[in-house]
């Protein structure tokens, strides 16, 4: 069964946030990492710092749309309640 995830990435001085959902984190991380476009080419934007898994698409596009409407202090607290010392997960996943 597929399992679904919704991810937060951040820049290299965590200045910047990305919030995406993808069926294959390793995969995707590798793509941010690899053959950046837009968005993350720009602000280089591919460190994982937040990760959630879901069974259900629907439910993680959800969650995903839910976080992006969030403020900056409440995404930061959501990470630091799953990454207190926001260490970058990369080579967890990758």
């Amino acid at each position: 069964m597929t399992k679904y995830s919704v991810y937060i990435l951040c820049n290299l001085t965590k200045t910047t946030l990305y919030v995406g959902v993808t069926n294959n984190l390793r995969r995707r991380l590798w793509e941010h990492t690899n053959e950046p476009k837009g968005f993350v080419k720009r602000y280089r934007v591919n460190k994982l710092i937040y990760q959630e898994h879901h069974d259900r698409i629907k439910d993680a596009i959800a969650r995903e749309k839910q976080i992006k409407r969030w403020s900056r202090s409440k995404k930061d607290n959501l990470i630091a309640m799953f990454n207190p010392d926001w260490h970058f997960l990369n080579r967890d996943i990758l």
